[in-house]
């Protein structure tokens, strides 16, 4: 079992029920999936890209990451209908949470003037979407082999069922989520 899984089943799902009074053990919020996905729009031009986002997904989460394709052709972008313009991944089980502690303990703390998370990037159903602007904060990105820098978008996925319970899970999991001016307060 991983390390954050094993966390969340002793410790995070007790305080979860407390903390939000839930009397319902399947009713307290967990983390369903998580999705990375890279727009990779130069791919157009460099078929290169492509390959480095593929190759640079696939060894940050240990998984083969799919192709996106675009579904309309847009002239002003030279962009025709059915070209490669992305990839994603959706990690689910283990997997999500070897990944989510990886992020949370090892990556968010090489970000250059980090000064926490949005908490505002919730959307309204306690899902949580972050960017990285760049793919080489994850240790597993050999900075040499990288020709071009690559961001990426995270999405949480909970079940729980508002943003106050998706921010508390989050939280309890570690998530360094910035001080609104109401906290600070």
């Amino acid at each position: 079992m991983t390390r954050l899984l094993e966390r969340y089943k002793n410790e995070i799902h007790s305080s979860l029920k407390e903390k939000l009074g839930i009397n319902n053990p399947m009713a307290i919020p967990r983390l369903t999936k998580v999705v990375l996905s890279m727009g990779v729009g130069e791919a157009i031009k460099d078929k290169n890209r492509m390959a480095g986002a593929l190759a640079g997904l696939a060894r940050v989460t240990g998984q083969a990451p799919q192709i996106r394709r675009s579904r309309k052709s847009v002239s002003n972008f030279k962009l025709r209908d059915g070209m490669d313009i992305g990839c994603r991944v959706t990690l689910r089980g283990r997997r999500m949470y070897e990944f989510v502690d990886r992020l949370i303990n090892a990556a968010i703390p090489r970000l250059r003037d980090f000064r926490g998370l949005n908490p505002r990037s919730f959307d309204g159903h306690g899902n949580y979407s972050m960017g990285l602007a760049d793919q080489t904060v994850f240790a597993e990105i050999d900075q040499g082999s990288v020709t071009y820098s690559q961001g990426m978008n995270i999405t949480f996925v909970t079940t729980a069922e508002d943003d106050a319970a998706g921010r508390e899970l989050l939280t309890m999991m570690g998530m360094p989520f910035r001080k609104t001016q109401e906290q600070k307060n």
